[in-house]
């Protein structure tokens, strides 16, 4: 990867794990970031840690937004565009994951579906026209958890009213995450709007604190012991495939990025297995209709 002077990078998630990894590895090539986090005590540390390894020069900064309420994407969209000139790309990094029981956003979403998709799709679209004034990226960091579950949206229920399982949930809002990227896609080209590339990608199995945040107890420990195997990497390894999508040149966007090496859960960066029903075209755009009345906004492609 060259020198990225001069170019922005807004990521979500970016105080820990896999996206503060992210932030580390632009900054050491002289990018600016900011950081799009809910805590902003914990997004303090991470910018002093990053000044104290890059030096006070480091340009990293921080926005308080909190996915799940679709207010605070509003608000910090807004403060965004008020001192963010440029965005080369928006890394869509930040989520919560098995949520043991079932909880509801202050909107009323499921919170796994509200806060990986419904905020970021949002969040997307009012950053929409600075990131194509930039000819930049929209990058959704994605799960294999897509493969998990009904492997389709559950119009008839998407709040998992009845029968919610913590997997079956997070594997819904990470396959809507990607059905989103992907008819983002279908609809920049038929539009003819092409200064904006959109990639989907997934750090493997990365030792972050995804899971820990907001997993159950049970899952806590299956997920304690499965990192003291061969088949976890570490979230700087975790955080590469992000990178790879908003830096190199050459990608192709119907693909999904992510390790190479056993299961797709470690190894080297690539382009991995996509399953076809993440790309059910139908299912796609009865999702995309979905979601902007959900949130309340209209892109205007």
């Amino acid at each position: 990867m060259g020198d990225l002077a001069g170019k922005t990078y807004v990521i979500t998630g970016a105080n820990a794990g896999a996206g503060f990894q992210a932030a580390r590895t632009l900054l050491r090539k002289n990018a600016s970031v900011v950081m799009l986090n809910r805590s902003a005590e914990k997004s303090q540390a991470a910018i002093a840690a990053l000044k104290h390894e890059f030096g006070p020069r480091a340009d990293v900064r921080f926005i308080r937004m909190d996915l799940s309420v679709l207010a605070s994407v509003r608000a910090a969209a807004g403060a965004v565009l008020q001192t963010t000139p440029r965005i080369d790309a928006l890394i869509c990094n930040a989520a919560i994951a098995q949520v043991p029981t079932r909880k509801l956003t202050v909107d009323g979403f499921e919170s796994q579906l509200g806060t990986n998709h419904f905020g970021h799709f949002l969040l997307a679209g009012l950053l929409f026209e600075r990131i194509e004034q930039s000819k930049g990226r929209i990058v959704v960091v994605a799960s294999l958890g897509y493969n998990m579950g009904l492997r389709t949206i559950n119009f008839d229920d998407i709040n998992w009213d009845k029968g919610y399982g913590p997997n079956t949930a997070y594997s819904q809002s990470k396959l809507a995450q990607m059905m989103f990227a992907y008819e983002l896609q279908d609809r920049l080209a038929a539009a003819g709007r092409t200064d904006v590339q959109v990639y989907v990608c997934h750090p493997g199995s990365s030792a972050t604190s995804l899971i820990s945040t907001s997993g159950g107890l049970l899952t806590r420990f299956l997920w304690w012991l499965m990192t003291k195997t061969p088949l976890v990497q570490s979230a700087e390894r975790g955080s590469w495939p992000e990178v790879m999508c908003a830096t190199e040149d050459g990608l192709d966007q119907r693909a999904l990025y992510g390790p190479t090496g056993r299961a797709q859960f470690v190894g080297p960066v690539g382009k991995g297995t996509l399953n076809p029903h993440a790309c059910d075209k139908p299912v796609m755009q009865r999702l995309w209709d979905v979601s902007e009345k959900a949130v309340g906004f209209e892109w205007s492609l």
